[in-house]
């Protein structure tokens, strides 16, 4: 289906259904992780300073990673509407299903953007506010111009990925530390095996969409195989690194690496299997993959905070 012209709009009816578009606009479940990916930098920002992590504080940061987190997906999918509209799995997003205007989402999108950026420089520091202007404009002016151009969209796009244990470390903190740097690598070497099993199971339609992935232009697999699994290497001792600055304890340590451990398993279970990727084998192991990713982010950071409070 294509959506080379802006559809009729033919709008939902009801709270709920109203609800349900503006959270398929802000992409609420990526919007979700965000934030707790924030928290967690809050976290541990805030104990760092010797204040509470349980304060205003915490309140403001959610709140305008939130916004210019959602802001930023709804101005993502303002760029790529036509996109959307030729890829099954996105075809029924409020704008390509025309239930949404294109003004309408601009304006929601430019409100929480910006918004979101001034609210976190206001409330909490300025550096927190610049820094998330950033990362939403690398996202929006860098990746998203690259999935159609050339498969190193996804490293690029792992920076922006990569900010919010940043952001929710500087917006406790007000400065960068060596604390701020593991929480983003931490994240930035996870998208890897996490996007790519993403691009692995959904080649079809990301080539319908004209979207350059790695696995759509490379159809053998081979260089993606080879990206998950040393990625998933290289996350393991990263993931350990919070142990050795302080930040976590020993039942951290053994919980990261045993999931560290499992992720790999599931990367390399993928990697190893020699079939073309539209297989539907490969596709069962990607998908199993996926699910291992996104189990093993919210785990591994609420095991690195809970550790923290008992030790």
């Amino acid at each position: 289906m294509s959506t080379a012209t802006q559809p009729l709009v033919v709008p939902r009816h009801g709270f709920i259904a109203v609800a349900r578009d503006y959270s398929e606009l802000t992409k609420l479940r990526v919007t979700t992780l965000i934030v707790m990916t924030a928290w967690c930098g809050y976290y541990f920002g805030a104990l760092k300073s010797g204040v509470s992590s349980l304060s205003w504080g915490l309140f403001h940061t959610l709140l305008g990673i939130a916004l210019i987190s959602g802001g930023t997906a709804a101005l993502n999918e303002v760029v790529e509407r036509d996109t959307d509209g030729d890829m099954r799995r996105t075809a029924q997003r409020p704008l390509p299903a025309g239930r949404m205007t294109l003004l309408h989402a601009i304006l929601v999108g430019s409100v929480m953007t910006i918004g979101g950026a001034l609210y976190l420089g206001l409330a909490l520091n300025p550096l927190t506010g610049f820094l998330s202007l950033a990362t939403s404009a690398v996202y929006l002016a860098a990746y998203t111009p690259l999935k159609k151009i050339h498969p190193i969209c996804t490293f690029v796009g792992a920076f922006p990925g990569a900010m919010p244990g940043v952001l929710g470390w500087t917006a406790a903190r007000g400065r960068l530390d060596w604390g701020a740097l593991v929480m983003f690598a931490v994240v930035f070497f996870w998208q890897f095996p996490h996007f790519f099993s993403i691009a692995w199971l959904y080649r079809e339609d990301y080539q319908a969409g004209r979207i350059r992935m790695l696995p759509v232009v490379e159809s053998n697999g081979k260089s993606t195989a080879l990206r998950i699994t040393l990625y998933s290497i290289a996350l393991i001792p990263i993931s350990l690194a919070p142990s050795f600055l302080g930040m976590s304890g020993k039942i951290y340590l053994v919980g990261a690496l045993l999931m560290g451990l499992a992720l790999l398993y599931f990367g390399v279970r993928l990697a190893t299997l020699q079939l073309p990727l539209s297989a539907a084998r490969s596709k069962q192991r990607a998908r199993h993959l996926l699910r291992a990713t996104v189990f093993y982010l919210p785990l591994l950071f609420a095991l690195m905070m809970i550790n923290t409070v008992s030790s």
